[in-house]
């Protein structure tokens, strides 16, 4: 038994600190993927491992030959396949300040305030899509790609009347407008209220499978709301939008 326990390494500090980097980094990829048409691809390269496990257990030489070879260049087909996604996770990594991302939170919130009481005012309708933590590539895709730093004008100029822009939805990912004229899939709840229009179950339907933060202002009335985890916050004065949009994780 004492020989035994002699071959097993003592654990070192620097072991600890390698799981724990590895485990971030593995949560960091699950949330990066979640909702997105990527994890439909892991779970069929899932699928495609346990296949492989299984020629080599039944001793399916074919097949375990073929599955090999497509693991032998996993590395270039998880480039091909997850590339867009790749370049998102690294854009991001490069563009995070560990310095003022309370400030860009504030300075970010007081924009889109701004915007949403100047549309209200003048019951120009607005969706605005704000990206969490869970990547919302496929719905930029949908759209027209912007890629412009928050402002009042620029959200206001998307949605004016006429533009060719305005019917559709605003991603914003931090301080960057990401795309305009979005495609957003509509609430299928029926508990939601049928004097909702689409623009507000679009807004409650984006929340529902994600963590995204919509900011809806209405047509009809001007009203203000806010649409999170399901659920619509409806009326809110321009200084209640900012208290909510500042306490948002920075």
């Amino acid at each position: 038994m004492h020989g035994f326990l002699s071959v097993i390494p003592k654990p070192r500090w620097q072991d600890a600190l390698d799981i724990l980097i590895v485990a971030y980094l593995i949560y960091e990829i699950a949330i990066l993927i979640r909702g997105t048409r990527a994890m439909k691809m892991v779970v069929g390269l899932g699928f495609i491992a346990l296949a492989f496990v299984a020629s080599q257990m039944l001793s399916l030489f074919t097949l375990n030959w073929i599955l090999s070879n497509f693991f032998g260049s996993i590395i270039v087909i998880l480039v091909v396949l997850f590339q867009a996604d790749i370049r998102r996770a690294l854009t991001g990594v490069g563009a995070r300040s560990f310095f003022s991302t309370r400030s860009t939170v504030s300075i970010v919130a007081q924009e889109l305030t701004t915007a949403s009481a100047w549309l209200a005012a003048r019951r120009i309708g607005a969706l605005i899509v704000l990206e969490q933590e869970v990547g919302l590539q496929d719905f930029v895709a949908t759209g027209r790609l912007i890629d412009g730093r928050v402002s009042p004008e620029l959200i206001e100029t998307i949605f004016m009347r006429g533009s060719p822009l305005h019917d559709g939805a605003v991603m914003v990912n931090g301080d960057r407008v990401l795309a305009a004229a979005c495609m957003l899939p509509l609430s299928a709840n029926p508990n939601v209220s049928l004097t909702l229009g689409t623009r507000h179950r679009a807004a409650i339907g984006m929340t529902e499978d994600n963590d995204a933060i919509v900011i809806v202002v209405s047509e009809e009335d001007g009203t203000i709301s806010i649409a999170r985890q399901g659920e619509l916050s409806r009326g809110l004065s321009p200084e209640q939008l900012f208290e909510q949009l500042q306490g948002l994780p920075a």
